[in-house]
């Protein structure tokens, strides 16, 4: 029996298409009141070919875009291997029949069947009920068996955080790559030479372009990083949640050691 993933990023997705909506509906009869033709004009000439060049070709710039796209990257591997872990819970891993019950004789027989369906591959569901079976064989005790697969869980959720340390280096080098642009182009502008202020002034006013410029460009990658970040750090808890929930389902609240009370 598989697990419905979470409707909660369609919903987000539909309210962020609704704010748009609402702030196009109020900003754009603004910006045609309030905004001449001259204004457009001159905000058209401003940004020109040489110009965009300039803003989206720098050293800094491109060296934000190497860490960005390697962030991403090792984002979509994480993100394909959270789809490919998700796969587990279509398998036939436990008894999912109404009534069905777990003995302690049980579980060494279902933890073969479930290294045979899974061959052996490392999957965070199959490892929580792995061993979940293998404590109830052991300690024929629900409790123990609870404890293990949330122990588990917890060493499964620290797993995925460490791997996405490079993600989280990589989110924080690109503002700093963009600082170092500022101030290589703050110590331009003021370390520049002119024989007349003119000179002076127009030199500094393109060294300041460049030092804004890679703060702007590396802000920017930076925001997008961090969302793609948050996004597959959500899809790799809810698949921890997802699996510990399907433990309490189809195997802790099938446990029956033949106890009293139970």
């Amino acid at each position: 029996m598989s697990i419905p993933a979470s409707h909660r990023p369609a919903r987000e997705w539909l309210l962020l298409l609704i704010a748009l909506a609402v702030v196009a509906v109020v900003v754009a009869p603004l910006w045609q009141l309030m905004g001449s033709p001259e204004s457009r004009a001159e905000l058209e000439a401003r940004w020109t070919r040489d110009r965009l060049a300039k803003l989206f070709l720098g050293f800094e710039q491109v060296l934000c875009y190497v860490c960005a796209a390697w962030a991403v990257l090792i984002l979509q591997s994480r993100f394909r291997e959270v789809l490919a872990q998700r796969r587990a819970f279509a398998l036939d891993l436990l008894p999912t029949e109404e009534g069905a019950r777990i003995l302690p004789e049980d579980a060494r027989p279902l933890g073969r069947k479930l290294e045979q369906v899974t061959a052996g591959r490392p999957l965070v569901l199959a490892n929580l009920v792995r061993l979940g079976l293998g404590k109830f064989a052991v300690s024929k005790s629900a409790t123990d068996v609870a404890e293990v697969v949330r122990n588990q869980a917890d060493v499964e959720m620290s797993r995925m955080v460490t791997g996405m340390s490079t993600v989280h280096y990589l989110a924080w080098a690109i503002p700093a790559i963009g600082f170092v642009g500022t101030v290589r182009g703050l110590g331009g502008a003021f370390g520049a030479e002119a024989t007349d202020i003119a000179e002076f002034t127009r030199q500094a006013k393109d060294q300041l372009k460049v030092a804004f410029d890679c703060t702007l460009v590396a802000l920017v990658l930076s925001l997008v990083l961090m969302y793609l970040v948050h996004a597959v750090q959500r899809a790799e808890e809810s698949l921890v949640t997802d699996a510990q929930q399907y433990c309490q389902e189809h195997l802790l609240l099938r446990l029956y050691s033949g106890g009293e009370g139970e």
